[in-house]
């Protein structure tokens, strides 16, 4: 197991400025945080400092979710030819739900299979510009829709899925024709989706961390760098635990596993656009860190920490899932999804000199959600492009 230094780099304020000019914001686009609030997707607008303000609420139905998995992505943004987007899933219904994003409004909704479920523990999402898939994490299957014309989409078929202890599907990262999977007993998996419907690739295993720890940690968010030669796992632990799986060969191989005690948790990861950086939000450390991440080898090091985000115990019990401040560049920063009684999505500007950096939650974050009593899962729109 490879270890990071514990010892973190000072913690500098962020100008401004700084945020602005690494950000690459166009002035004018349409550019929204959104938030799955099981009922209902919340459409922000961002401002050039970043701020956030309420647009509009987009009613989807269902009766509300405030439970569920760190790395089951509820919400999922498509930019691609003539389609704009925002797809959200509704635990109580299983539905999955089409949003035009010219016109915020529902264009469609589609259902799996009479058995799937994801009441529970909620319904992931992963899209390409073909098909959408969905962990229904109560009947352990993933469902395959076709992406249709107008947001909608049109259910194909389900399969059933499982870690090898029985685990429940969580996370799901898509990249060219492989789907990856993560399962709460600390195993991966990953599927061809060469012809839509996920065929595994026999490459079902626990991931280094898991066993090493004896179980005590499982990866539970997935990215994956845009040539799709590595696949990252953010994992469930008692410190910061990272785990990095070479996947060039087509399959999964075993993760190399790099680890902090920094911070606590490290449940949600997302690369920033140019791959330099992979954030990390300590879900159960109320912080954000980053970790400088080279490309080319798949090695991680040791970067920055923020302070810790306003509100935990108060407002708020977990950090979980994030969006970039920016598409380009190192992303500016982050937002992340504040879970508690009193919702919202915290700001987190990053500045980066050389090979060092800086995360400062910034003045007037977080920005409250109303419309949610557990915000679990946020995106952007438009996407980061991989």
């Amino acid at each position: 197991m490879r270890r990071l230094r514990e010892s973190w780099l000072l913690r500098a304020v962020a100008l401004l400025a700084g945020v602005l000019a690494t950000s690459g914001r166009a002035l004018g686009a349409t550019q929204y945080v959104i938030t799955n609030d099981d009922p209902g997707v919340s459409f922000y607008t961002i401002a050039p400092d970043g701020a956030l303000t309420l647009r509009q609420q987009v009613p989807i139905g269902g009766f509300g979710n405030v439970a569920g998995l760190f790395g089951t992505n509820r919400i999922r943004a498509l930019d691609s030819g003539n389609q704009q987007c925002v797809y959200a899933s509704v635990a109580s219904t299983g539905e999955i739900v089409g949003i035009a994003v010219a016109t915020l409004t529902v264009e469609g909704s589609a259902t799996g299979s009479p058995t799937d479920g994801g009441t529970s523990n909620g319904i992931g999402l992963a899209i390409n510009s073909q098909y959408l898939y969905a962990s229904f994490t109560d009947s352990n299957t993933i469902g395959t829709f076709s992406v249709e014309a107008g947001c909608s989409l049109a259910f194909l078929d389900d399969v059933s899925v499982g870690g090898l202890a029985g685990g429940i599907i969580n996370g799901m990262e898509i990249h060219g024709a492989m789907l990856i999977a993560t399962y709460t007993d600390g195993s991966i998996e990953s599927f061809d989706i060469s012809a839509g419907t996920p065929v595994s690739h026999g490459d079902k295993q626990y991931s280094t961390a898991t066993l090493s720890s004896l179980d005590a940690t499982y990866p539970n968010a997935i990215d994956i760098t845009s040539d799709g030669r590595f696949a990252i796992f953010g994992d469930t632990s008692t410190s910061v635990v990272v785990e990095v799986s070479d996947i060039s060969s087509g399959t999964l191989t075993p993760t190399v596993v790099y680890t902090t005690e920094a911070s606590i948790n490290s449940s949600n990861v997302m690369l920033s656009p140019d791959e330099t950086l992979l954030y990390v939000i300590n879900t159960q450390g109320a912080s954000v860190s980053a970790l400088f991440f080279d490309k080319t080898t798949g090695t991680l090091s040791e970067g920055c920490k923020s302070g810790p985000v306003k509100g935990q115990s108060v407002n708020w019990s977990y950090l979980a899932g994030l969006g970039l401040v920016s598409e380009s560049g190192t992303g500016g920063g982050v937002y992340v999804a504040e879970y508690g009684s009193t919702s919202g999505v915290a700001q987190v500007s990053l500045t980066v000199t050389g090979q060092r950096c800086s995360l400062q939650e910034v003045t007037g974050s977080p920005f409250v959600d109303p419309n949610t009593l557990g915000l679990l899962s946020i995106g952007t729109f438009p996407p980061r492009s991989f």
